[in-house]
């Protein structure tokens, strides 16, 4: 079965079966003239490959995973190597709830400013924040406070 025809039917490009032999996944033969040609069994190994990526794995672990997949016989060392990736993946989780919860609160921020986070909202605008002076301040008028209140006459 040549290149083409593979990737068709197991829904893959045929740059991913290129990739897949690079990285010593997928094994095919050459005709004279140099083109792939693939055993019938290959459709079957390439959507296992295509699992295999789906759920995370990299393309070295599958790599040492597939000879567990060809003989039938998975070592304890496999079941570990799995473990290890679906804690990796986890962590990786974690991290990426992490940043969200971040930028979460750095939407709201931008959304809600105070003079804690803007400071273009603080009195005089450079000044450095300090929360205890902010509340003491908080009920004294600000120069704003007062040009609005003075009546302007003519």
């Amino acid at each position: 079965m040549r290149i083409g025809e593979i990737a068709h039917r197991a829904g893959v490009s045929t740059r991913a079966l290129r990739y897949y032999e690079e990285q010593g996944l997928l094994s095919s033969e050459r005709t004279h003239s140099g083109q792939r040609t693939y055993p019938e069994s290959a459709v079957e190994r390439v959507r296992l490959i295509q699992q295999f990526f789906t759920a995370g794995l990299p393309s070295r672990t599958i790599l040492l995973l597939l000879p567990c997949v060809d003989t039938g016989d998975a070592s304890p060392e496999a079941f570990e190597l799995l473990a290890s990736e679906r804690d990796r993946i986890t962590d990786a989780m974690a991290d990426l709830a992490a940043a969200r919860d971040a930028l979460d609160r750095m939407i709201d921020i931008a959304n809600h400013p105070t003079p804690e986070h803007c400071p273009a909202l603080r009195e005089p605008a450079w000044a450095p924040y300090h929360p205890a002076e902010a509340t003491r301040t908080a009920s004294r008028p600000t120069a704003a406070h007062v040009a609005s209140a003075t009546p302007v006459t003519m």
